[in-house]
């Protein structure tokens, strides 16, 4: 059993979009994820990947926090195809 001063392991996907050129300020966030900027072509397709990583963890039965950086990378390959 872990110590009652352990901090728990946090872990959140950053998504930075730095294509953004008019004067739009766009910010989304979630639960495991905060995605910044970006044109508005940009930022949605980082939503769109974002969503469907999360949906694929879900029926997996794991968090963010679950996967490797390999695992993590691999899935946002796949859903990007």
């Amino acid at each position: 059993m872990k110590a009652a001063n352990q901090r728990r392991k946090q872990t959140a996907l950053l998504g930075l979009g730095l294509d953004g050129d008019d004067s739009d300020t766009r910010l989304t966030r979630g639960e495991e994820f905060v995605l910044f900027g970006g044109s508005e072509e940009t930022h949605a397709k980082m939503q769109e990947t974002t969503i469907k990583v999360t949906e694929k963890l879900d029926k997996q039965g794991k968090r963010l926090s679950d996967v490797s950086f390999v695992e993590l990378k691999a899935l946002i390959e796949e859903v990007g195809s």
